[in-house]
């Protein structure tokens, strides 16, 4: 199948980090659509499944053969018994906790979850079905047995493409190892700041066919405006080391009249093995400017500098 160059993060419309209202995440995907956007990823972990309700009734009014949806399994949304009717999700979603998360990496938890997923989604079927972050189970098996179930529900019809969505390059790279996979999302590992992708995954890639789609490609805020002491990075306060190196990169950028957000969703795509982008966003304008940033023209000579100077390796 075919994956769009650019996919829209749904997190946001899960409350990630904050609250928006439904009339918000519809403005933000009506803007997406209308600016071309066909490709849209989510998971049950975003908002406890708000996320895939939202996108569900935002695209059930849209044509199924004109977008690609990804979801996640792995985790599956239950009721929670201890709520005590106040307290919010404490996994970064401002969302009630009245529900929560149980992992399960089990080939009857995966076809579960994207059970309930494609009710949420008011689907049949998704294109791009993902395991979510398999190394939090703690068992080395989770990622075989896992895919091994995404395989038999890529059998049924129930999804066109399977693979894991992960921080870790070690689970990523036991995905493509199973020769399962078909494609794998790398999150926070495939930036200007962070290639340990080059650890091993590109050469497994290489060797199975595997494609890659490279998400959080702004490493968790830092790279989407001038670097600052006080962004987050990597899900968490950015290192003074790392800080720097940032800000050495956009200084780099800004000589060759590139802003570093633009800078940071084409890196990836220097790589033939990178079939898409994606990005999250939480508010139209956002959108709008991530597709004038892809659609930018990014000098090699950009790229020669930085390599230079030792800042960013190539990714060709």
């Amino acid at each position: 199948m075919e994956i769009p160059l650019f996919g829209l993060g749904c997190a946001p419309m899960g409350n990630l980090f904050r609250p928006r209202t439904d009339e918000d995440c519809h403005a933000t995907l009506d803007a997406a659509w209308q600016a071309g956007v066909r490709h849209f990823d989510t998971a049950p972990h975003y908002g406890l499944g708000l996320s895939e309700e939202r996108i569900g009734r935002f695209l059930a009014t849209r044509p199924r053969s004109e977008f690609v949806v990804s979801t996640k399994v792995g985790r599956l949304v239950r009721p929670n018994p201890a709520w005590d009717g106040e307290s919010q999700d404490d996994m970064g979603f401002a969302v009630p906790a009245s529900s929560h998360r149980v992992l399960d990496y089990s080939a009857d938890g995966v076809r579960r979850s994207l059970e309930e997923s494609l009710t949420r989604l008011g689907l049949d079927r998704v294109d791009i079905l993902y395991v979510h972050d398999p190394e939090l189970s703690g068992d080395p098996a989770a990622v075989e047995t896992a895919l091994t179930g995404l395989a038999k529900l890529r059998e049924e019809g129930m999804v066109d493409a399977i693979g894991t969505g992960s921080l870790s390059v070690q689970a990523l790279t036991a995905t493509v190892e199973t020769g399962l996979a078909d494609v794998v999302m790398v999150a926070n590992r495939y930036t200007l700041l962070d290639q340990s992708v080059a650890d091993g995954l590109l050469e497994a890639c290489d060797r199975h066919g595997t494609r890659i789609v490279a998400a959080a490609v702004f490493s968790s805020g830092l790279l989407a405006t001038t670097p600052r002491r006080g962004a987050m990075y990597n899900y968490g306060e950015v290192p003074e080391d790392i800080l720097e190196r940032a800000l050495r990169i956009g200084e780099v950028c800004e000589a060759h009249g590139v802003e570093i957000a633009t800078a940071a969703l084409h890196y990836p795509l220097q790589d033939p093995r990178v079939v898409s982008v994606v990005a999250g966003a939480g508010r139209p304008e956002q959108v709008r400017q991530n597709l004038e940033r892809l659609a930018a023209t990014v000098p090699d000579a950009l790229w020669t500098d930085l390599a230079g100077q030792g800042l960013v390796p190539s990714c060709a």
